[in-house]
């Protein structure tokens, strides 16, 4: 049996799908469904369990699993109880390092590229703790993630006891089916299509940076199911352990993903650009590209999907269907 935590959610439930497609009808999944339709995301999929986060640790008593894939958390960068966010994002998360050690279990986990704060230090996904001290994460969501990096690569480094493979992968922008219950944190594709849909105009923000175009701000894109290659084949390579980037490599821009809605849908490009609200001028990202050598390098030659097809498969798959979930 395979446990995802989180197995719910965007991610999550994309993870479980893919296990599903490769043969695991054994999937235990630990998330709150709440009100707010989740549980579609879950709809398709054969499971073996529904566990709450709260009944998790007596769950895990006794039990042997094949895996852990620790995906949840709360992941609002906007989050501001900081007391939840750190029992939730790094308490639980110790929690489970010390049962999959103790229980010689795989981990693999979510971590993210907030922990790279502005990108004043570089997108490289090195794990010495020479590297990890001059990170300075922006939120409180990307300092939880920051801190449980640190705890394992810091057990790493001093060659204590750690599960037989553990793998901490740092999203870059995931975009992708099932990410409709994020609300505001889905992606700006997502939050848009309907706009697109309807004729009308989509807003995107005007640059306040001189030298850079309005729509010009730049992420690394990144499509969910070139996330769930990259698990799946740290699954199958039980060998490989470590702190790794997942994102394309290629920063592109918020202009060319709207660009690329517009021809999936053969219509006119209809943008307007507005102010960006000048509370988060000041910290508001502009380029975030991840560097993926480290991730090749261990052998993952998986590729990744050009921005233009992920968009097509995205919109014409699901966002334009009468059923959008996968």
């Amino acid at each position: 049996m395979l446990l995802v935590t989180g197995g719910a959610g965007f991610i999550g439930s994309n993870v479980v799908a893919a296990l599903n497609d490769a043969g695991h009808a054994d999937v235990a999944v630990c998330d709150l469904l709440g009100h707010d339709g989740k549980w579609r995301n879950l709809a398709k999929r054969r499971l073996a369990d529904i566990v709450p986060p709260a009944q998790l640790p007596e769950w895990l008593k006794g039990r042997r699993l094949d895996a852990v894939i620790h995906l949840g958390a709360i992941s609002e960068t906007t989050a501001t109880d900081a007391d939840l966010v750190i029992e939730t994002n790094f308490r639980l998360s110790m929690r489970l390092l010390d049962w999959c050690t103790a229980n010689a279990t795989p981990l693999i986990y979510a971590s993210s590229a907030s922990t790279y704060g502005d990108g004043a230090q570089g997108f490289r996904d090195d794990q010495s703790m020479a590297a990890l001290t001059t990170l300075r994460p922006m939120n409180l969501y990307g300092w939880s993630k920051h801190l449980f990096d640190m705890a394992v690569a810091e057990r790493a480094a001093r060659g204590e006891k750690l599960p037989p493979q553990w793998a901490g992968l740092k999203f870059f922008n995931v975009f992708g089916p099932n990410e409709y219950h994020k609300g505001t944190m889905m992606s700006v594709l997502a939050r848009r299509f309907d706009d697109i849909k309807a004729g009308r105009a989509v807003q995107l923000f005007k640059s306040h940076r001189e030298g850079i175009a309005d729509g010009d701000q730049r992420r690394d894109f990144i499509y969910v199911d070139d996330v769930m290659r990259v698990m799946m084949w740290l699954l199958a390579t039980p060998s490989i352990s470590g702190i790794f980037n997942v994102g394309t490599g290629k920063a592109r821009s918020f202009k060319d993903m709207m660009l690329s809605a517009f021809t999936a849908l053969g219509t006119v490009p209809n943008i307007q650009y507005v102010d960006m609200p000048e509370q988060i001028r000041g910290s508001y990202q502009y380029f975030t590209q991840s560097d993926v050598d480290r991730l090749q390098r261990a052998g993952y030659n998986g590729g990744f999907t050009a921005l233009e097809d992920a968009v097509e498969t995205y919109v014409k798959r699901f966002l334009d269907s009468a059923d959008r979930f996968r």
